[in-house]
């Protein structure tokens, strides 16, 4: 399990602690708002405002005269109603994940996440014969360029989606690109607990107070 846990230590400087600019703690925080929030319109829909067992509901508590269709269609109208705090939560992820991508390639930034991989790699080649810990770094920079990856493929899904119709794509292949994204989906959530476990691993070991760096920085 130790693979998984984050450093809080510089590599190439173990008594100094990594630190965190306010643009990626700010993206950090809010990318965990919006995809927990997007992930619960998602249960919401597969539970309370399942089409199927709200039209069953409907019927059985209407006390006027009302057609199986005409329930589905509220049971649907409910349903959609939840989809399009989801698709905003799309697009705010969206919107996140380009300002990450800009803070990545900003001249201001001093190494952004692939000079930090590149580094990464480097310390495991150089370190690798007398240390784990560039091999741990490594390997998880690797799983976050993974989780980075997904976000890339949720969001095109998701915003192929939304515009289907503009873009000229058919319901099948819509279909097909809604299949892909919950798939993309079940990945980041499966990431999300993983990282949530290796950090919670960390915080008992050697890297105490990880927590605390990515909200105040880092202290050295």
């Amino acid at each position: 399990m130790a693979i998984i846990e984050p450093l809080r230590n510089d590599i190439d400087h173990l008594a100094k602690l990594k630190k965190h600019s306010k643009s990626v703690r700010l993206w950090h925080w809010l990318n965990l708002l919006v995809i927990t929030g997007s992930l619960l319109t998602v249960l919401l829909n597969s539970t309370l405002f399942d089409v199927k067992s709200n039209t069953k509901f409907i019927l059985q508590q209407s006390d006027t005269s009302i057609t199986a269709q005409q329930a589905k269609d509220i049971a649907h109208g409910m349903e959609d109603q939840i989809w399009s705090i989801h698709i905003y939560f799309g697009y705010t992820l969206a919107a996140l994940f380009l300002f990450r991508l800009l803070s990545v390639f900003s001249p201001s930034t001093r190494q952004g996440f692939f000079g930090n991989l590149k580094s990464a790699y480097q310390a495991y080649r150089k370190h690798s014969k007398e240390s784990h810990a560039a091999l741990h770094e490594f390997t998880v920079k690797c799983l976050y360029l993974i989780f980075y990856s997904l976000l890339v493929l949720m969001v095109l899904t998701g915003l192929s989606m939304t515009f289907d119709q503009e873009l000229g794509i058919s319901q099948n292949l819509s279909h097909s690109i809604k299949g892909f994204h919950g798939f993309c989906m079940y990945l980041i959530l499966i990431f999300i607990l993983v990282h949530i476990v290796g950090v919670l691993l960390a915080e008992r070991k050697e890297s105490k107070g990880i927590v605390s760096d990515m909200i105040n920085g880092g202290k050295t």
